[in-house]
């Protein structure tokens, strides 16, 4: 059984301070680093579990509050379970927050994560790996264009909208991407139709990025995330097992990547480490 320690930082950023998520495997070694792009709704219960799930498979993950300009997480007020049609205001009151998150944004705060993640003592030296949920998944594409010498793996789950018509949309800055991609994209998801898909495969197979791209057939966009009415047990498992899959190969090795199967794992969370 993997004990898994978590805790909340604060990572300094040129605009503040970012409140964050650490969980790490409680064995006293260091793990390869991950860093968590959270999805719309934000640092919330449902992710520090996310997060709690892949440091019990071996690895320091990061999980920060993107919307941390407007408040410690949680920045809005959200109910235990999440259905947008029936609480429509939360849409309404995250999208402009969502909007904010620019490409200068995500630089300046990206990187403060990366150096963050590199001073750490618990994170083992070398590249790092990424994985963004919905809106995350779009600033992964980004994070992983604008620090190819840094990142090693990126995966993105139930993202878009990774094609727009838009100078600096995802699919046209792939060509700086030196990392290997998986995204796997949900069947009933109006933010990435098939021809957007299509698409951002093309994108990718131009510049000559690694990567595999999966359609998850018949579930919907958020279907990882277990506190919405999208959350669909089956895929979030799929997903779980394509992401270990990606992080063991490009982070450290196959050899190492049977170390860390547990299926369970207890979790301990203390106090904020400032």
């Amino acid at each position: 059984m993997t004990t898994v320690h978590g805790i909340s930082v604060d990572v300094r950023t040129p605009d503040g301070a970012a409140d964050a998520y650490l969980a790490y495997p409680d064995d006293g070694a260091v793990h390869p680093g991950v860093l968590v792009i959270q999805d719309g709704f934000g640092l919330r219960p449902s992710l520090r579990s996310l997060a709690d799930r892949i440091a019990a498979h071996g690895y320091t993950v990061l999980l920060p509050n993107a919307y941390y300009r407007h408040g410690q997480a949680p920045v809005i007020e959200l109910p235990d379970f999440i259905d947008p049609a029936q609480r429509p205001e939360i849409l309404r009151q995250v999208f402009p927050m969502i909007r904010e998150l620019t490409p200068e944004l995500l630089r300046s705060d990206v990187g403060a994560y990366l150096e963050w993640l590199a001073a750490s003592p618990r994170v083992a030296a070398g590249k790092v790996g990424l994985t963004g949920y919905c809106m995350g998944a779009r600033l992964v594409v980004w994070a992983a264009a604008m620090f190819p010498d840094r990142v090693a793996a990126v995966a993105g789950f139930h993202g878009g909208p990774l094609v727009t018509d838009a100078p600096d949309s995802p699919h046209l800055i792939v060509g700086n991407i030196t990392a290997e991609l998986y995204f796997a994209h949900a069947g009933e998801d109006h933010h990435m139709t098939v021809e957007h898909i299509s698409r951002f495969d093309e994108a990718l197979a131009a510049a000559g990025v690694r990567h595999r791209t999966e359609v998850y057939e018949g579930v919907q966009h958020g279907y990882t995330q277990s506190d919405t009415a999208a959350y669909d047990p089956g895929a979030a498992e799929r997903h779980y097992r394509e992401l270990f899959a990606l992080f063991d190969r490009t982070l450290r090795g196959r050899q190492g990547a049977s170390v860390h199967r547990a299926a369970e794992h207890q979790i301990r969370r203390d106090m904020p480490e400032r």
